[in-house]
């Protein structure tokens, strides 16, 4: 059994953004040489998080982000005196980690499917750990 772990840097240039990281985490696991095994991709951040969902329309990473600004506003009374209370409560909700599967060396994601980081306090500079488990 292989276990590889990898990390990336993720720049983002907004204060809430998506970012497609399916390419880079497919080559992660290239590189790790697994056929049949699984993908973890997490984030060490407590105002960012990783999702898949659909990459064939722009649109859809548009409605998720004003989805969670109806859900969560900015501009609601918040106790973290830091001001970044609502990207926490974001985080929570979309999550820090996505498993995935690799059979015959390939992640298995659907058609429309892609790996998203979310940039819910930014612009800064993250990382995402890839760590890639299988024979």
């Amino acid at each position: 059994m292989t276990v590889r772990h990898e990390t990336i840097t993720v720049e983002t240039r907004r204060r809430e953004e998506t970012i497609d990281i399916t390419p880079r985490v497919k080559a992660a696991v290239t590189r790790a040489k697994v056929r049949d095994g699984i993908v973890a991709v997490s984030v060490a951040h407590t105002t960012a998080a990783v999702f898949v969902n659909e990459n064939a329309d722009p649109d859809v990473q548009k409605d998720l982000l004003t989805a969670l600004e109806r859900m969560v506003p900015r501009d609601a009374k918040y106790a973290h005196a830091e001001g970044n209370g609502p990207a926490h409560i974001k985080a929570v909700l979309v999550g820090n980690s996505v498993t995935l599967t690799i059979r015959d060396g390939a992640i298995e994601l659907g058609a429309w499917q892609g790996l998203y980081f979310a940039e819910l306090d930014g612009p800064r500079e993250r990382t995402a750990t890839i760590t890639v488990i299988g024979d």
